[in-house]
């Protein structure tokens, strides 16, 4: 490749070459073709190494590292070798509408924000059906912590941003990059650092541009993260949430980690945090009690049903339980 990339795409992966080949195809079908791929091996993988050595794209690179250190190291190695001057991030086990990329980089180039950080809608897939999300993008003078955190309803949210939106200014990525030491809401945790900079905001495309598989058979990290350990992060991240997200994240997603334990005094601990560092609405209440009192599985097929009801298109977004990092 003789000119540097419009776009480089950052993939960190580790033993899934099924996936992450899938992921890296659905990549260079883009339309926009004058990109760089970068799949990011995260430590020794034989397997893996051999599916990516098969695809004979020239756009494609590939960066093994020597030692596992996490998917959020393996994305800031991938954005540090990064030739182009916006960067695409894509899980491995996610694909992207043809469209994707070209959307972004039109949306990118509209845009006054100094360094914008474009997401997209996406279609959440699972076992149990199709859902366009986030129901809602931003409106005009919304603080963006709550936009991604506070429900409005019992079972969903409205906002959200997920890791396999995201494209944004290989700047702002180096500047900003992902903490190793956040196991779950690794892209909450990076979107809302960003935010942090005067010259960064959030834009959006209207359109669902993004495939997220959400096999729920598949074990993931993010799931069996210590809740203790997550509240640890969301101590460290108040002064970059406002008071009502601050409570909205401690009473359902860390809350959610929590509620397995059964333990009153778990229990008091995350209300009393809950209202003594934020601002908890009453729907916070009401899901901090289901949450603690009703079943995952039950909870999940009452949003369900719920959901479907509405409509497809958009339609709901998973509970933060299931390891989405927003509400």
């Amino acid at each position: 490749m003789s000119s540097a990339p419009d776009v480089s795409v950052v993939i960190p992966t580790r033993g899934r070459p099924a996936l992450v080949t899938r992921a890296v195809h659905s990549v260079l079908a883009q339309t926009l073709v004058n990109i760089e791929v970068i799949v990011v091996v995260d430590g020794p993988d034989g397997e893996t190494a051999a599916a990516l050595a098969a695809i004979t794209d020239a756009r494609l690179r590939v960066v093994e590292l020597a030692a596992q250190g996490g998917a959020p190291n393996a994305r800031n190695e991938g954005v540090r070798v990064a030739r182009a001057p916006w960067t695409a991030l894509l899980d491995d086990d996610d694909e992207w509408l043809a469209h994707k990329l070209a959307v972004q980089f039109d949306l990118a180039g509209r845009t006054r924000v100094p360094l914008p950080i474009v997401a997209s809608r996406l279609v959440n897939r699972t076992p149990r059906g199709e859902f366009v999300i986030p129901r809602r993008l931003p409106a005009d003078g919304e603080p963006l912590s709550e936009y991604l955190t506070v429900r409005r309803g019992l079972f969903h949210g409205d906002g959200f941003i997920q890791t396999s939106t995201i494209m944004a200014p290989t700047e702002l990525l180096r500047r900003v990059p992902f903490d190793p030491a956040v196991p779950r809401m690794q892209e909450l945790d990076w979107t809302l650092r960003a935010l942090g900079h005067d010259d960064v905001d959030l834009v959006f495309a209207d359109e669902p541009l993004v495939i997220w598989h959400q096999d729920e058979n598949r074990p993931r990290i993010s799931l069996s993260s210590p809740w203790n350990e997550q509240l640890e992060w969301l101590r460290r991240s108040r002064p970059l949430l406002t008071p009502r997200a601050y409570a909205a994240i401690t009473m359902s997603v860390v809350s959610s980690m929590a509620a397995h334990t059964r333990s009153p005094r778990v229990f008091r601990t995350l209300l009393r945090e809950a209202r003594r560092h934020g601002r908890p609405g009453p729907l916070d209440y009401v899901t901090f009690l289901q949450v603690w009192l009703i079943p995952p599985q039950l909870r999940r097929s009452v949003r369900d049903l719920i959901l479907k009801r509405r409509g497809r298109s958009p339609a709901g977004r998973p509970e933060m339980a299931e390891g989405v990092p927003a509400a």
